[in-house]
């Protein structure tokens, strides 16, 4: 009951890391509100300004914001549309600014919120055979917001902090190995421990993060990658 008592909201929930999130942290004894493409649009400003809206007015705060809701092209250079390159960047950061700022009036009325949001392994490396290069500039960009997010949220005691997760395994990354035969092993060639990761691994650190165990850590990024960033 690491998070009893706070009121969490979870985008992504309905898959992957963010399922995960919304799962343990249910378990962990927080009031969840979770968040999926069927009940918002979140690149939609008036959509997300009233989901969240709605979601003040039902509880008076928001103690946790766990941005897992993320959308990428995966394309080599010479194929990527600039289109492609668009919607990434719109799937990557719009996502998150839209959601914190909406969600910020009520983060400041707890008094001790958190924010979690998700780089990448790759905003700090280069996977050889993932053509990753939207994905990279937007995770790559989730750390720098993040970190001004926090000397921004300081002064009303919110914290805001990234998870750098490696290669986990969920709906859209098990496309990418069937598409791939060989990924599989380029990842594990990088990974100090032997084995993909699961949506559990990356929740536990989420929820660590928005316990008030964690009350002293803000513009902190925590790579879960198996130790793939490590050398």
């Amino acid at each position: 009951m690491r998070l009893a008592g706070k009121v969490a909201v979870v985008t992504g929930a309905a898959n992957g890391i963010g399922r995960g999130c919304a799962e343990i942290f249910t378990r962990e004894g927080a009031t969840v509100i979770s968040i999926d493409r069927a009940q918002c649009d979140l690149t939609d400003e008036a959509a997300v300004a009233g989901l969240f809206a709605q979601i003040g007015a039902e509880h008076g705060r928001i103690d946790v914001l766990v941005n897992a809701a993320a959308f990428a092209h995966f394309a080599w250079l010479e194929d990527l549309t600039y289109t492609q390159w668009k919607e990434t960047l719109t799937g990557e950061l719009d996502i998150v600014f839209l959601s914190t700022r909406a969600a910020w009036p009520w983060l400041k009325a707890s008094g001790a919120a958190s924010i979690v949001n998700f780089a990448s392994a790759n905003a700090a490396h280069a996977l050889e055979g993932s053509p990753a290069l939207a994905h990279c500039a937007g995770k790559g960009g989730i750390l720098a917001m993040t970190r001004q997010l926090a000397m921004e949220g300081a002064p009303h005691a919110i914290r805001a902090n990234t998870i750098s997760p490696g290669f986990i395994k969920t709906a859209a990354t098990e496309a990418h190995l069937a598409r791939d035969p060989t990924l599989e092993q380029q990842v594990l060639a990088k990974n100090m421990l032997r084995r993909l990761g699961e949506p559990e691994d990356i929740a536990w650190c989420a929820v660590w993060l928005a316990s008030n165990e964690a009350s002293y850590v803000t513009g902190a990024d925590v790579p879960i990658d198996a130790g793939a960033t490590a050398w």
